[in-house]
Order: C-alpha cells, then structure tokens, then sequence
C-alpha cells in the first residue's frame, strides 16, 4: 500500500472528477523518487513535481505529483502528494474503489456519486 488516510484532501476543478492530495505523513514515501522528466506548470496552483514509485524492483514513472511551494490560494497543498489512480492497483475512497478519469494527463477520481462529462478523453482536453 502507498498510501493510507483520514486527512486527505479533495480539490475540485471546472470540468474535472476531484483530485485527492495526501499528506506526506500518510504516504510511503521510501517508494516514491523524484522523476527526471521534470515540472510542469498550472496556472492556479504552481510548479508541480512528479515522482515514479519502485515497488519489487519495479519502476512505474510519473506515478504522482506534488507541490513544494504552491501560489497563493493553495497553501494547504504544500507536499502532499497526490496518484494517478489509472497507474495504481486499484486506488479507494472508503469502501468504493475508484475509477480513473479518462486520457493521461489528469489525476481525478470518479465515484459513482459523479456526473460527467469530464475533460480527459480525446477531443476534450481545450473545453
């Protein structure tokens, strides 16, 4: 397991499922390296950092990200780290398992309480 908690914190965003931070304390990171592919940029919460884990010896890249110095506004962010749930095992939100939002570049998770659409698959990434 990666990551276990009760502290987490939901961020939601226009036309995306929520994407869950963790704080560092609840989350193993002796399994997580920073990933060499270095930054990116969002416009609302700052350079973020992507680390890939290495579990049995195995290496899965940019397997979640973190904000080291979030912009104003997203303070609470600081370290956290947050998964793309379609690159776990399986990622839960209490006893429902989680599915992946859609496409490669958004972390958000969808529980059967969401509506879409959501951004993510082909053609709706610029909506």
């Amino acid at each position: 397991m990666l990551a276990d908690s009760t502290h987490a914190l939901r961020v939601l965003e226009t036309s995306h499922p929520p994407t869950i931070y963790i704080p560092p304390a609840e989350v193993r990171l002796s399994l997580l390296t920073a990933n060499d592919a270095g930054p990116t940029w969002c416009e609302f919460k700052g350079e973020a950092r992507y680390m890939d884990a290495i579990v049995a010896g195995q290496r899965a890249h940019a397997f979640a990200w973190s904000y080291a110095a979030p912009t104003a506004g997203y303070e609470a962010l600081r370290h956290h780290v947050a998964f793309y749930p379609g690159r776990l095992d399986a990622a839960w939100l209490d006893d429902e398992r989680v599915q992946a939002q859609p496409g490669d570049f958004y972390g958000g998770w969808i529980t059967d309480d969401l509506v879409g659409p959501f951004k993510g698959p082909p053609g709706t990434r610029g909506w």
